[in-house]
């Protein structure tokens, strides 16, 4: 791999609910604008080589990228490493109940119900990154997430997680070159062999 995009998959029926979805076997197709925001990415990509493209298990990774890959014969892969962060308890639930639950924890605690820590994601979100630099194609959109997105593009401007992760805009391509991706993975294990809070 020589350059990664990275895309968050389009609003979902759950996203627009604020609700938290962490298990993909709950269905959670596009919302119609959802589906708009994957053609969307379609045209910003049309000019761009794409060799592989890998997706998640969950459904609404997949669906957009076969509207932002409408046409084209690109494989895909599944990478189970960056599915969306397990929530226990609070799956289903609104996502602002999880977050203020989330503010007050350490890095490495497991939400009630069992699930993800913060590091225990990150460090499973290293596993699914280090897959992508793995890959021999050229050239890889990688249709995720947003928290997995957000630590990677933290660890890329040299910041570690903190407790609130903003969200990263739907269905919008984030490009890095190899470098940048090998830099960013590796401080984000760094950062996940040892986790804290910044101060």
């Amino acid at each position: 791999m020589q350059t990664a995009i990275l895309a968050r998959h389009g609003e979902s029926e759950l996203s627009v609910r604020g609700a938290m979805n962490g298990d993909p076997g709950i269905a959670c197709p596009l919302t119609d604008e959802g589906e708009a925001q994957a053609r969307r990415l379609a045209e910003t990509l049309q000019e761009t080589q794409i060799d592989l493209c890998i997706v998640t298990e969950f459904a609404r990774t997949r669906e957009t990228a076969d509207l932002a890959l409408a046409g084209r014969d690109v494989p895909r892969l599944v990478v189970p490493e960056l599915n969306d962060i397990r929530v226990g308890d609070f799956e289903g639930g609104p996502l602002e109940v999880y977050r203020a639950w989330a503010r007050e924890r350490s890095p490495v605690e497991v939400p009630p119900g069992g699930g993800d820590s913060r590091a225990g994601a990150a460090e499973r979100y290293v596993r699914g990154f280090r897959v992508v630099l793995g890959r021999p194609e050229e050239t890889v959109l990688v249709v995720a997430h947003s928290l997995p997105i957000r630590y990677l593009l933290l660890a890329a401007e040299g910041v570690t997680p903190r407790p609130f992760a903003e969200a990263v805009e739907y269905a919008t391509p984030l490009r890095l070159e190899r470098d940048e991706l090998e830099r960013a993975v590796g401080r984000l294990e760094r950062w996940a062999r040892r986790p804290a809070w910044a101060p």
